[in-house]
């Protein structure tokens, strides 16, 4: 499976959400990282035929996906940043509902149902209605009815919204899992979401790709270093204005910094080994009064 982005564009006015990106993508999993805004949900949008691009082209196997038509739609699943549901509805019927929709068959929906509510980890949760539902129960249904047709692309605009650590964690394995044999594009701004699972990170800002490459190449891209260092508590407000600060933490002797910074920032500063969330910092943060 190859989806291969041409000069991709879309502009709503004036305004370009996607600018002219060239991408290729195969059986995997592809973290597309950015703040929002970037123009995320603009591309994925895209990507599932939703919207049409200004200009350029996206191709799945050689062929133009707008004109494979429903070709493309049953190789297809996705999870959107909101999605609808009948609040009466049960989990196991809004799932059934949704598989009638994609033409599923009855009795292989019925099967394929059975099969992802002990893996979304909503298999107690089955003949609860919707709107009963927490925020995070709400996402896992989200997520089963997005593999409910097996599909060999799935595309997951911020899957993780409203999950708590150990969902997040159960929901990372299971894209581990299923990314075995099909293309998964996750798109996130939560770096811990991406940073164990993708094989390729994307960073997106602006309606184009900044940086991408795996999780250590993304890294390794950053040109400033990391240091960490104390400070007196009254030189933290000219620290936050003059660097980007990773992490700070306040203790007793002064406060500890995680600064991203060229050169060494405080005497006695140490070079550290720079993280994803770092990188994250330096592409997209701010410092204190930096205008957006």
């Amino acid at each position: 499976m190859e989806l291969e982005l041409q000069q991709l564009t879309k502009s709503f006015g004036h305004f370009t959400a996607v600018n002219h990106m060239n991408l290729t993508m195969s059986n995997g999993v592809y973290g597309l990282l950015g703040v929002n805004g970037a123009g995320k949900t603009t591309l994925m949008r895209m990507l599932c035929t939703l919207l049409r691009p200004t200009s350029g082209s996206i191709s799945c196997n050689g062929k133009d996906i707008f004109k494979m038509d429903g070709e493309y739609r049953r190789l297809l699943g996705y999870l959107p940043q909101d999605f609808g549901f009948y609040p009466e509805f049960t989990v196991q019927d809004y799932l059934l509902y949704i598989a009638s929709i994609k033409g599923i068959r009855p009795a292989a929906a019925r099967k394929k149902v059975q099969e992802l509510l002990p893996q979304v980890g909503l298999a107690k949760a089955s003949k609860k209605k919707m709107k009963k539902l927490s925020g995070g129960m709400k996402r896992r249904a989200g997520i089963a009815q997005a593999m409910l047709n097996n599909p060999k692309i799935l595309i997951l605009d911020e899957p993780t919204a409203g999950l708590d650590p150990n969902e997040r964690i159960r929901f990372r394995n299971l894209i581990s899992e299923l990314s075995e044999d099909r293309l998964v594009l996750l798109s996130t701004h939560i770096v811990s979401d991406i940073e164990y699972i993708a094989n390729q990170i994307w960073l997106m800002k602006d309606g184009t790709l900044i940086q991408e490459g795996t999780a250590r190449e993304v890294i390794a891209s950053m040109p400033e270093k990391v240091w960490s260092c104390r400070i007196e508590h009254s030189q933290v407000s000219d620290a936050m204005r003059r660097y980007k600060i990773s992490n700070m933490k306040s203790e007793p002797q002064g406060a500890m910094l995680r600064i991203i910074a060229e050169k060494i920032p405080y005497p006695g500063a140490v070079c550290t080994e720079p993280s994803l969330e770092d990188v994250f910092l330096y592409y997209f943060g701010e410092k204190v009064g930096e205008e957006a």
